[in-house]
């Protein structure tokens, strides 16, 4: 009896250690996911997914997934930093139109106003 044990135990490591622990870490997620949640459907959509991601993109789900996030974190700061700079220019131009009415005493009403400095703005 403990003889066919070790036998069978020896077959099973060399197997693994011959295959480059492949087969072994494959099976061993979907194995995880039945006996924790006892889906065999599961498990199998797991192995499926993962498979089509590892086909795809030549990556694993996990290193795939990892990826996507730290993208969107960099489009997230870009678009943080080209709000900022938005807000900067539009600071500047108010700063800009509001020293331009101190500089030609222009009176506070917009329609004259507005033709006032399009008429400075031609002659510049």
């Amino acid at each position: 009896m403990i003889v066919k044990f070790v036998k069978i135990v020896l077959i099973l490591t060399t197997f693994v250690f011959t295959t480059g622990f492949l087969p072994f870490f494959a099976l061993l997620g979907p194995g995880v996911t039945i006996a924790t949640s006892g889906s065999v459907y599961k498990a199998t959509a797991q192995l499926v997914i993962d498979y089509h991601i590892k086909k795809k993109t030549g990556k694993n789900s996990f290193t795939y997934l990892k990826e996507e996030v730290i993208k969107k974190s960099e489009k997230e700061d870009l678009d943080a930093v080209f709000k900022q700079l938005i807000e900067t220019r539009v600071k500047i131009v108010h700063e800009v139109i509001i020293q331009q009415d101190k500089k030609n005493n222009l009176n506070k009403d917009p329609n004259q106003l507005d033709k006032k400095r399009i008429k400075i703005t031609r002659k510049n």
